[in-house]
């Protein structure tokens, strides 16, 4: 099976190693630590949180803090192992001593979506951040995924957790939803692209090698997202409207989520916005915006539940909703939706360096 000779490959590697059965409590660990990173912006040791320690932190994280007995049979997990430099964590034998974990990433047993792998649990030791070991990582998982004929793999960040959001679109991960939680992919079928400013709009340009080319990558233009007044405008080119499904569906995604970022406004004007329910799992800018007020209202939920203490700022205060960018969006002219059933729990550990 392709997903089985996949992870085979990821245990051989030098810089993973399957976390054994005894170490499973501690790998538990690990995840707690980065989920109360990512919801409550505190850092733990996950060497140091004992049992009280533990039992408070999954009362104040309630759902995203629960064990799950059982329920990893179905990844599997591995430590990232710290290089022996001379700033990473090492053994009792110093910097040349033998690696030790240093971070922790899971990968499922079985494919979701288009034959991807799907990733969880991420996350490095603050002391083990800034050295390109997330990003080797996750370049081993993709080089696994694609070796054994699968569609790279997929990840989700918390909209909360600025930082895990922000690295993703830095490493160039294509924005495929925002269902429950921000959904990132990295597939072949996708090639590298970029955003970048021009005259106060943000375009969204793709790597293109078009036969008899010079040597070197050609960019061209997909959307361009700029402003009418209060409202979004957001335009097509021809190349965009010639691409194929996988870069035309997701590129409208993305460039969304790099304008959410940007504090750029979302939606085109009330018409867009009475329907934005229509692209609450993913796909259009106002899809985001929606979704981006019932993210917020989660949080804040969750945020009454944990008493953070009032003028604490959030972990994701810093992203822009729609009405944070200046934009009083009109109430629905629609039929009003209802609010969505409960989200399932991130899974922990979206802390990215």
């Amino acid at each position: 099976m392709a997903v089985g000779r996949a992870q085979e490959r990821l245990a051989a590697a030098p810089s993973l190693r399957a976390v054994a059965d005894e170490e499973v409590r501690e790998f538990a660990l690990w995840d707690l630590a980065a989920c109360a990173e990512g919801e409550l912006g505190e850092l733990f040791d996950p060497a140091a949180i004992g049992p009280a320690e533990e039992a408070r932190l999954r009362a104040r994280l309630g759902e995203s803090g629960r064990e799950w007995p059982g329920g990893e049979l179905y990844r599997r997990r591995y430590w990232l192992l710290g290089d022996g430099g001379p700033d990473a964590p090492t053994g009792p034998s110093g910097p040349s001593g033998p690696a030790v974990p240093v971070g922790t990433v899971a990968v499922d047993n079985w494919t979701k979506g288009a034959g991807q792998l799907a990733v969880s649990s991420l996350y490095l030791r603050p002391d083990a951040r800034g050295r390109g070991l997330a990003a080797a990582a996750l370049d081993r998982i993709y080089r696994a995924a694609t070796a054994e004929g699968l569609s790279g793999y997929r990840l989700e960040a918390d909209w909360a957790w600025p930082r895990a959001v922000r690295y993703y679109l830095r490493r160039g991960l294509w924005v495929r939803s925002w269902k429950h939680a921000i959904g990132f992919t990295r597939m072949p079928q996708l090639p590298p692209y970029r955003v970048r400013e021009e005259q106060e709009r943000l375009v969204l340009l793709v790597a293109d090698r078009p036969s008899g080319a010079p040597a070197g990558e050609i960019w061209t233009p997909l959307l361009a997202a700029g402003r009418e007044g209060r409202w979004l405008r957001l335009d097509e080119t021809a190349a965009y409207r010639q691409a194929d499904g996988w870069v035309h569906d997701y590129a409208r995604s993305t460039l969304a989520l790099h304008l959410a970022l940007a504090g750029r406004p979302l939606v085109r004007g009330p018409q867009w916005w009475a329907e934005a329910w229509r692209w609450s799992d993913g796909g259009e800018p106002e899809g985001l915006a929606h979704r981006i007020e019932q993210f917020e209202l989660r949080r804040g939920a969750a945020d009454d539940r944990t008493a953070v203490q009032p003028g604490t700022a959030r972990p994701g205060a810093v992203l822009p909703t729609a009405a944070r960018s200046g934009i009083e969006l009109p109430a629905p002219a629609a039929a009003p939706v209802s609010p969505p059933s409960p989200a399932p729990a991130p899974r922990p550990g979206a802390v990215a360096p």
